[in-house]
C-alpha cells in the first residue's frame, strides 16, 4: 500500500484496546470484596458495589467497544471509578490487618483467614493494575492517539522498540502484569517507573502486600498449631 503523501508527519494511527478486560477486571475487584467477611467491608455493605457498578455502566456507555475516546467526562468517570476501587481495597486491607494484629472474627480460624487474606491480596492486585492503567500518560484513551516523549511508564518495548511491532501501545494486560509483579517481587521488575506518583503507588504496594502475606501467614501457622 501507498502511504498517504497528504496525512501529517507526525500523525499517530488511532490504536484502542478492548474495554472488556478492565470491565472484568473491575467487576472482579467488586464480587470479591462483597465476598469478605461483614468485619471487614464498609458500611452499607452494598453501598460502595453498587456506585462503583454504576460508575463502571456510565464509563461504559460513555466509550464503548475500543477505548479510544478522549473526553473528560469519562476520564473523570473512570478515574473516580478506580480511584473509588483502590481505597475500598486499601479500607479492607487496613481492617484485616488491624484484626491479624488484634484478633477478630476473620482471623479465628485458619482457612477463614486465608481465604480473607487471599481476596484482599488479589484485590490489591487488580486494583493498582487499574490504577497503573488509568494514570499512565494521560490514560487509555489518549495512549490510544500515540504514546508520549516522556512516559509515566518505560516498557521494555519502550526501551528496544525493534523488540515491538509498529505502533506498539501498553494494555491492561501489561499494567495487571505489573501490579501481580510488585506485589510479589516488591520491587520493580522489567517496568520502570519514572514519575513521582508512580514510584510512591509501586512502594506503598510492595508495602502493603509485605505486611499483609507476612501477617498473614504468621497468623495462619500460629492458628493451625
Amino acid at each position: 500500500m501507498v502511504p498517504d503523501a497528504t496525512a501529517p508527519e507526525n500523525e499517530h494511527t488511532v490504536v484502542g484496546e478492548a474495554r472488556w478486560p478492565m470491565a472484568v477486571a473491575v467487576l472482579t475487584v467488586i464480587v470479591l470484596t462483597v465476598l469478605l467477611p461483614n468485619s471487614l467491608v464498609t458500611r452499607p455493605r452494598w453501598g460502595v458495589p453498587v456506585v462503583e457498578s454504576l460508575l463502571l455502566i456510565a464509563v461504559i456507555i460513555g466509550d464503548p467497544g475500543k477505548i479510544d475516546r478522549r473526553s473528560r467526562p469519562v476520564r473523570t468517570m473512570s478515574v473516580t471509578l478506580i480511584m473509588l476501587l483502590v481505597l475500598t481495597t486499601l479500607w479492607c486491607t487496613a481492617q484485616l490487618i488491624d484484626q491479624l494484629v488484634t484478633g477478630g472474627a476473620a482471623t479465628s480460624s485458619a482457612g477463614t483467614l486465608l481465604a480473607a487474606g487471599g481476596i484482599v491480596w488479589v484485590s490489591n492486585c487488580l486494583a493498582f493494575g487499574l490504577l497503573y492503567w488509568e494514570m499512565d500518560s494521560g490514560g487509555p484513551a489518549v495512549r490510544a492517539h500515540g504514546l508520549p516523549a516522556h512516559p509515566d511508564f518505560a516498557f521494555p518495548q519502550q526501551l528496544s522498540p525493534e523488540i515491538a511491532p509498529p505502533d506498539w501501545r501498553p494494555q491492561f494486560i501489561d499494567y495487571l502484569y505489573l501490579g501481580f509483579t510488585t506485589a510479589t517481587a516488591f520491587s520493580p521488575t522489567d517496568v520502570s517507573p519514572l514519575r513521582s506518583w508512580n514510584k510512591i503507588a509501586m512502594l506503598a504496594q510492595s508495602m502493603i502486600s509485605l505486611i499483609l502475606l507476612g501477617l498473614v501467614i504468621a497468623r495462619a501457622v500460629n492458628v493451625l498449631q
